[in-house]
């Protein structure tokens, strides 16, 4: 390859693909023959951002830049961003970047206008695990298929979930925390609660104890902060700043990355949340949200089938919902076919080969570009940090030629927040008092233990008075059948005969008087 500044050359040709009328997003400069051609400026329709989008590349490549980088741009033309920060790495888009010399080099390759600039940001926190404003979602809300994918439970068992999940919503039994789950469960397998089944399938013992060991395990991992009131209203991350520039939500996910099963299913019950909420606006000048899914393989990793059509239809349909949804992740094999089919905007960093498995999937990644004039293998294994093969839908929805781009620098800070102002912005938000302290309000586990308490309280004083019935009856049954004792010496003088004869007298005047004198009182005087 050769550079040529022929109009018909092929970086011409290419860098004309990316000469959009309509507001866009600069990402960088052209990669041409070895050379950065700072001209030749690579760019996004901010109006296509919503037909969604992969970052991919091996680790260390870039990837958690060119999400920032997108999202400060994104912010500055009004568009709200949900981040999810699993390193703990991304806070410090709330702060100006740092000039160096590093920096001025890079903006001077790609031409870019570099000037610290913060973005308005809000951190939050998976159920208040770590620092950020607590977000939680209801049992009820998280619904059986997600929860299933987390509880890694196979289909018999997520069809036994959904089953339970019927019940309690039938009965208006509100599944808020896992302990109501785990008190429903208990119950229909109970003598009491196998009849509430009955007539739908119902429960089997065994199911129902591999339901509630996979809790208690989901419990130990510290999973109960995350289910709870207040539930939080995913409509917050819609909102924009008083200055109008869009609202960086940033979920602060390090206390929590060794749980990926757990943090992956609970970012798609937020963008489930936001599908099922938001009403259809069809094509927008710009995005309503744009949502960055890093780590996006734990996803899709042990996935039912249920859970991937889930996804994959959620993907398809809240585009017109006016979201923008980026998966981030290191190969594009790692997203399922279905979904990768409706990405339309694609920025993948450098790629290694050291093993026939890494060839293996370098060959599969170059399959999925169009035509190009590079030779993506070895292109893809050559590229340096910020550097990436691009290629975006234009304003038509058509796709961009394949460039090889040298990606503009950050504005904001490329690396943490300290720990203080961390907490300082938390505590400083709006919200931090609408969502921090939980609510534990009735609900399914305190009306079964109300129900639980007054049988076994009626069952009690039912067993107490039966006992005491049988008690009588036993005491009457053996007073009849009791010897009867020897006579006292009263009993005997009265049983005689001669105080028989004096107690016929009793009615005459002698008979009278003898009697009161036997029982001590005195003679009346005539």
């Amino acid at each position: 390859m050769s550079e040529s500044t022929d109009p018909a050359s092929p970086a011409d040709r290419i860098a004309a693909g990316y000469a959009f009328t309509g507001p866009a997003l600069d990402l960088g400069a052209l990669l041409w023959d070895g050379r950065c051609l700072a001209d030749h400026q690579i760019r996004v329709p901010l109006s296509m951002l919503n037909r969604h989008g992969l970052v991919a590349g091996a680790t260390g490549t870039g990837k958690t830049k060119t999400l920032q980088l997108i999202a400060e741009q994104l912010s500055a033309n009004g568009v709200p961003v949900f981040l999810a920060d699993i390193k703990g790495d991304v806070s410090g888009i709330s702060a100006p970047g740092a000039d160096n010399e590093k920096v001025r080099e890079r903006a001077a390759d790609v031409a870019q206008d570099w000037s610290a600039t913060a973005c308005p940001a809000e951190f939050y926190s998976l159920g208040g695990i770590g620092t950020g404003i607590p977000v939680r979602a209801t049992v009820t809300a998280f619904g059986p298929v997600l929860l299933s994918k987390v509880l890694q439970l196979n289909q018999t068992q997520e069809q036994s979930l959904g089953l339970i999940f019927h019940y309690a919503d039938s009965k208006g039994l509100e599944l808020i925390d896992l302990k109501d789950l785990r008190a429903v469960v208990a119950f229909l397998v109970s003598d009491k609660g196998k009849a509430e089944l009955k007539g739908i399938g119902g429960l089997s013992t065994v199911t129902a104890g591999v339901i509630l060991r996979a809790l208690t395990a989901f419990e130990q991992q510290g999973a109960s902060e995350f289910f709870g009131e207040p539930e939080f209203d995913t409509s917050e991350f819609l909102r924009t700043a008083a200055d109008g520039r869009g609202l960086v939500s940033v979920l602060e996910l390090p206390a929590v990355q060794d749980k990926p099963q757990l943090f992956s299913t609970f970012l798609m019950w937020l963008l489930a949340d936001l599908y099922t909420d938001l009403p259809e606006v069809g094509d927008l000048d710009r995005p309503k949200l744009v949502f960055f899914f890093d780590e996006a393989h734990l996803l899709f990793n042990s996935a039912s089938k249920a859970f991937l059509e889930s996804i994959t239809q959620t993907v398809r349909l809240i585009r017109s919902k006016g979201i923008g949804v980026f998966f981030v992740t290191q190969t594009p094999k790692d997203v399922p076919a279905d979904v990768l089919a409706q990405l339309g905007n694609r920025v993948q960093h450098a790629l290694r080969a050291f093993t026939p498995d890494d060839a293996k999937a370098l060959k599969a990644t170059v399959k999925t570009f169009p035509n190009s004039p590079y030779d993506l293998e070895e292109l893809l294994t050559g590229l340096g940090t910020g550097e990436a093969v691009i290629t975006v839908l234009s304003e038509n929805g058509a796709p961009t030629p394949v460039a090889a781009t040298r990606l503009r620098a950050p504005q904001s800070l490329m690396g943490p927040v300290d720990a203080a102002t961390l907490e300082g912005a938390v505590k400083a938000s709006l919200l931090y008092s609408r969502y921090a302290e939980p609510i534990d309000r009735e609900s399914a586990y305190e009306k079964i233990s109300a129900e639980q308490a007054a049988a076994e309280a009626e069952a009690e004083a039912a067993a107490a008075a039966a006992a005491a019935e049988k008690e009588a009856k036993q005491a009457e049954k053996a007073a009849r059948s009791a010897p009867k004792p020897d006579p006292s010496p009263a009993q005997q003088v009265v049983g005689s005969g001669m105080f028989r004869s004096l107690a016929r007298s009793i009615g005459t005047q002698l008979g009278r008087e003898i009697s009161r004198s036997l029982f001590g009182t005195a003679r009346r005087r005539k």
